[in-house]
Formats: structure tokens, sequence, C-alpha cells
């Protein structure tokens, strides 16, 4: 009996779409036996537990062939080539690609050893319909690579730049996951608000968002991943205003709350602009909530500097933090600036995630007593609209929505 390929996911949602769309492949190729490992290179740290993830599953599956792809593969392909564990790296162009998984179903897994090619040469993004992941929530993919050049990231270099897929392909497939059963969905990309600037007319991702409601009118729940607010466009405001079945979340790439570290991290808002957006959102939007991307202790910053993002916690009214302690890449400019000292960086990724904490435990204490529509995840996990954790005393429907009292919290998630 052919033994399905295994795959291992680190990183992003958008790893977690495109090993789904690469099992497809995989699976339509006849590749079987092996082992593929899909990385992440946002750290030096995503990096090193990729190579860390190979050894063990190289213990663990003996004689299995394991295949190296995804962001880490395509910056570095030189790293895991060298381990003696790999059989074949791969590009993130070339892992999207039919024809790359027939190579690797031939006996051998084909001939190159290193399939990887210039991705800033790539100027398509693949519209790969998959079935969906989980029972509940579906993720799509409308946009791929980055046209910034923010000093710590090195994600550009493994994605590419900006491609868009096409509003009428993504559509198509949403309206296909809905005929499966799907009751939310998420759009993802690297740099998503960068949407439709590739696409004739430069549409941008407000109008993507509209007439995906427009045109698929009986699906529930549309989610947008992360964007970046400096780029957020009016007529996406205005969804968020008058559209209910857009989620009242949004997950910010904001990185600090300091305009000279922001500057020197070349990012393109200051910390008023973010302020602004948020207030603005709230108030087309009551109750909508915001996460955020926050780094501690990038290269030069002060404790004066820190601790406006701490402020910014409040002053942006976060809910969700997600804290990153800021590890040095090699071939950003970032890399080549004054570092914090390492102790410095991990007090104050704790400092910043005890404020994190400490803002989540307020937002899950106004809502208990309130009536939530929750999407079941799993028989006795939720989540609400706003994207809070809910938690059930008894079995429930995988994939339904269901309108819940919150009863209470136990300081991560809501008890209903």
């Amino acid at each position: 009996m052919r033994a399905p390929p295994i795959f291992a996911t680190l990183g992003c949602r958008l790893n977690a779409y495109e090993s789904e769309a690469m099992a497809e492949m995989a699976e339509a190729a006849g590749l079987s036996g092996a082992v593929i490992v899909n990385t992440c290179a946002v750290t030096a740290e995503a990096v090193r537990k990729a190579r860390q993830e190979i050894r063990r599953l190289a213990r663990e599956n003996p004689g299995a062939p394991i295949i190296v792809t995804g962001c880490a593969a395509q910056t570095e392909p030189e790293t895991f080539a060298a381990m003696p564990e790999v059989a074949r790296v791969v590009g993130n162009h070339e892992k999207m690609q039919p024809a790359t998984w027939a190579s690797l179903a031939a006996p051998d897994y084909g001939t190159e050893r290193v399939m990887v090619d210039d991705i800033m040469s790539v100027r398509e993004t693949a519209g790969h319909l998959i079935d969906g992941f989980g029972r509940h929530r579906a993720y799509v993919q409308v946009q791929n690579g980055c046209d910034h050049r923010c000093t710590f990231c090195i994600i550009p270099y493994g994605r590419g730049n900006s491609r868009s897929v096409p509003a009428g392909v993504v559509v198509d497939q949403i309206r296909r996951l809905r005929d499966r059963g799907f009751n939310e969905v998420v759009l993802t990309g690297v740099d998503l608000t960068s949407w439709g600037a590739d696409l004739p007319g430069q549409p941008r991702l407000g109008n993507l968002v509209r007439r995906i409601l427009k045109m698929v009118p009986d699906l529930p729940r549309l989610r947008i991943s992360s964007i970046d607010s400096i780029e957020a466009d009016p007529e996406l405001m205005e969804a968020i205003a008058t559209e209910p079945r857009l989620m009242p979340h949004l997950h910010l790439s904001l990185q600090h709350g300091d305009d000279l570290i922001l500057k020197r991290m070349k990012r393109r808002h200051l910390r008023d602009d973010a302020i602004a957006f948020c207030e603005e959102a709230r108030r087309l939007r009551p109750g909508i909530v915001f996460g955020a991307d926050i780094i501690a202790g990038f290269p030069t910053e002060t404790e004066v500097h820190f601790e406006n993002s701490v402020k910014l916690v409040q002053d942006c009214g976060l809910t969700f933090l997600h804290v990153f302690p800021y590890s040095a890449r090699q071939g950003t400019p970032a890399a080549r600036m004054p570092r914090v000292p390492g102790p410095a960086i991990k007090d104050r990724a704790a400092r910043l995630r005890a404020v994190g904490e400490a803002a989540l435990t307020a937002h899950l204490a106004a809502q208990v007593g309130r009536t939530h529509r929750v999407l079941t995840e799993g028989p006795r996990i939720g989540r609400t609209e706003q994207f809070t954790e809910v938690s059930f005393a008894r079995d429930l429907p995988e994939g339904t929505l269901l309108d819940v009292t919150i009863a209470g919290h136990d300081g991560t998630r809501l008890v209903a």
C-alpha cells in the first residue's frame, strides 16, 4: 500500500494553507513515503527550529526522504542542502507547481537536489483551489509577496514581490468552500492590504471584501487576517462600518510604539497613525477588537522607546498581543544596527506580554453576561465574532454557529 507523504508545517497561516495545496498536488502526482517540511524564515530562531524539526523527523521516519521547502528553504537553500538528513530542497514558487510534485514522485525523487529559482522574478500567484482545512474555518490565499523593505524582515526575499489573485478566482473559491459547508472564510496573504496593486485598474482590498460579500450572499462570516493599517482604503473602512458579515476583529502589523524606532524599522506609519486608525475603526464599528504584532528589543531601543510600545497597548485599545523578542536576521539592515543586550530583550518581551495578558483579561471580563454568536471549532471550543475563544461545558456539533451567553472566563478564554 502506498504511504501518503507526511507534512510538517512551521510558521504562518499562509504556510498552513500552502501545505494543504501541496498535499493535494503530491497526492495527485502519486508521491509516497516522503516527509515534507514547510519552513519559516521570519527570525533566525525560526530557521534553527526548522533544522531541529528536520532532525527529529529523520529520527522518527528512518529511510524516508525529507523534502524541505518554504521561506527558509528559499532564503537559505545551501543551509538545508548541507544537512545529511535532507534529500531535496524546493523553493517557494516551485512548491506550488504541479510539475514539481510530478518530478518528486519519480524514482529517487527527481534528479535536481536543489530546486530553488529567483523568487523576485515571479509575477503570478497561483490561485489553488483546495477544500479548506478543518471543518469550521477555511483560509483563502488572495495575495503573496511584499514590495516593502522593513529593515528587520527577510520575508520579501522568501516570498518575492507582491502578487494578487484576481477577484473572480477568489470569489469562485469561496463559493466552492461555502458549498462544502464552511461558515467562515479568512482572507490571507503576506501583505494583504497591497492586494490589487498589480491587477488591472488597481482595485483595493476593500473592493475585494465588498465583492465577496455581494457575490457570496450566503457566506455567514468573512474575516481578514493581518493588515497594515496605514494601507486601509476608504472602501475597506466602509465595509467595516456597514457589513455585519465582515467580522469585527483586525490583527494589525504595528511592530512598535515609538516614532524613532518605527523610522529605523522603515515602517510607513507613525505612532499617531496607529492610534487614529484604531479610533476611527472603533467609531465605525463599536465593539471591534484589535490584535497586533509588536517587536521588543529592536536595535537601538531604549527604555523610553520601549515604554512607548507599552503605552500603545492602551492608546490603541489592543486586546490580542503577539510579542516578538527581536532576533537578528542575517541579510537585513537591522542586523547591522547596534543591538540591545539579550537579557534586556527577554525582560522587555516578558513585560510586554504581561501587559497583553492584562488587556486580554479586561476584554474577557467585559464579555461576561453578554450574548455572542460563536462558531464551534471543536466539540467544546469555539470563537466569537471578535475572535475570542469560548469553551463549552458539553459537546456541540463542530462547524456550526450558535448564540451563547457568556457565564465567565478562565483568564485566557470565555466560558459559556
